[in-house]
């Protein structure tokens, strides 16, 4: 809502040729001759010392030629005390989502023994989640856009819980199909979570706040991860020789996430809304109160592929995060393939592979808060994503199981670390297109690349060895490093990128962002 001005100005986006600053330095005023100069800078000085841009209560704009100063009203925004519970409710349930995804694929070999399955069976319950999001990434990024935010956690959060419900009804040998559709379901609420980060930042976070509040939002999902690498193994150890007690085992798994399923989903209904009272910054502003009519979800796709920049990086993207998915799900295998017995070790390489990238997530959210140097940073991760894949590839075999847990942690490091990257980069290339759709599309391309890879490199595993599976997802990574460094320049379609907080000005001709320039 515009702040009532009755001075002369139209209210809204800044006019062409003009700086808003904080209305903080507003009594500075500029008076008319050589004067002006030396109290813009002032002004300039406040803008910069003063009170944080996203909590300013609206703008005015710097003196024009001549000393006069146009006066123009802006929106107020202000930072909300709730985005903090948001982010954390959200994190958590996202959590409780991922470690889902994963339990199976961790204890491959004690799963394939209770249910008399394949190995293949087993590694479909971590694909269906590949799967299951490409067909309804659209509808449920549509859902985002038109809905809000709101329904979609109530929709992520409720169908995770039920799904979890489902599989406690499996834990007998022949209840494969039965936990096969709570996973399923678990999968569905997937679509509903993996597009959020972004989003919920941009809707609830000031841009001093965005890249780390996005890269919290995702590192709750690499927690999850990470979980579902360490409590599987030690909750269901290999007792093959037992039915009686593996089913318990078992049970006390599924039960005990459906507790925490149900507990999240309450707080979810209590915690969460659409959007807070004020917006967070300028940006967000502008697009509040732009009419519903102005919005065509067709025409935000089809300006999306027509983004030459952001079609490299839909495909880079999934190529890092589809290789994640399939080293995640194929570690078991991979691990027990050299060092027999060892499936709580294995559980906790994958621990350490994305304890170590929630680090390298955090530390890239902050460095892109700093720098905006989006296009360096994601092509500098993606290169040494691929140094790390090739040097765990060939210490696999060494006999050492010392050194997997290194070489897994630095390929964590950077290929988790890469994820909020990707989310950033995008919604960055991207603005003012929403961010729930520039996410989605990433997360499917993500999945697609993810049952490609997992398919392959199962293969190559159970054919030939790990170390021909990794190889191929090598030579991927490489190519997705050629792909990264492609230099062209993205068309927006606003003065400003996401990043400045700032509402797009009426310019006829944008320049690229500063932030892609270097």
């Amino acid at each position: 809502m515009a702040r009532p001005d009755g001075e002369e100005g139209t209210a809204g986006a800044p006019s062409k040729g003009f700086l808003p600053v904080p209305a903080a330095a507003e009594s500075t005023g500029a008076a008319p001759g050589g004067g002006g100069e030396e109290e813009g800078e002032e002004a300039r000085r406040g803008a910069r010392d003063g009170d944080p841009p996203e909590e300013e209560p609206g703008a005015r704009l710097l003196p024009g030629p001549g000393g006069e100063t146009p006066r123009a009203s802006g929106p107020r925004t202000a930072l909300s005390r709730r985005r903090f519970a948001v982010l954390l409710v959200f994190s958590l349930y996202s959590l409780v989502n991922a470690f889902q995804w994963i339990q199976y694929s961790i204890i491959s070999n004690v799963f394939e023994g209770f249910y008399g399955v394949s190995l293949l069976h087993v590694d479909w319950l971590s694909m269906v989640y590949m799967l299951a999001y490409v067909p309804l990434v659209l509808p449920a990024t549509w859902l985002l856009s038109a809905r809000g935010l709101r329904l979609s956690a109530l929709l992520g959060s409720g169908l995770n819980c039920l799904g979890a419900w489902v599989k406690c009804a499996s834990v007998r040998p022949q209840g494969f199909w039965v936990t096969m559709l709570g996973q399923g379901l678990c999968s569905v609420a997937q679509v509903f979570i993996l597009g959020l980060p972004s989003r919920l930042a941009s809707v609830w976070f000031g841009p001093k706040e965005v890249s780390t509040a996005c890269a919290t939002a995702v590192l709750g999902n690499q927690l999850g991860t990470a979980v579902g690498f360490l409590l599987p193994p030690v909750l269901v150890p290999n007792t093959q020789n037992d039915t009686a007690l593996l089913a318990h085992n078992i049970s006390i798994m599924f039960y005990g996430t459906s507790g925490v399923s149900t507990l999240l989903f309450m707080l979810t209904i209590i915690a969460f809304k659409d959007k807070p009272k004020h917006p967070p910054s300028q940006s967000q502003a502008a697009l509040q109160d732009s009419p519903p009519e102005d919005f065509s979800y067709r025409r935000s796709i089809r300006n999306l592929f027509r983004n030459v920049p952001f079609v490299l990086l839909l495909v880079t993207y999934g190529i890092m995060t589809g290789a994640f998915y399939s080293v995640s799900t194929l570690l078991n295998q991979m691990i027990l393939t050299y060092y027999q017995g060892e499936e709580v070790n294995a559980g906790r390489i994958g621990l350490t592979l994305v304890v170590a990238g929630m680090v390298g997530s955090i530390l890239c959210g902050l460095w892109l808060d700093y720098t905006k140097t989006y296009k360096q940073t994601t092509l500098i991760v993606y290169v040494l994503s691929f140094v790390g894949m090739a040097v765990f590839t060939f210490t696999l075999d060494l006999g050492y199981i010392v050194v997997v847990f290194v070489t897994g942690g630095v390929l964590g490091f950077f290929m988790t670390g890469y994820l909020p990257l990707g989310f950033e980069f995008a919604v960055e290339i991207t603005y003012p297109e929403p961010e729930g759709t520039s996410s989605g599309l990433l997360n499917a391309a993500a999945q697609i690349f993810g049952i490609l890879f997992t398919l392959a490199q199962g293969k190559l595993t159970s054919d030939y060895s790990p170390k021909a599976g990794n190889l191929f997802l090598c030579v991927w990574m490489f190519l997705g490093i050629i792909l990264t460094g492609e230099d062209t320049e993205p068309e927006l379609s606003s003065d400003v990128p996401r990043s400045l907080g700032l509402a797009p000005a009426a310019s006829a001709t944008p320049p690229p962002p500063p932030s892609l320039l270097g």
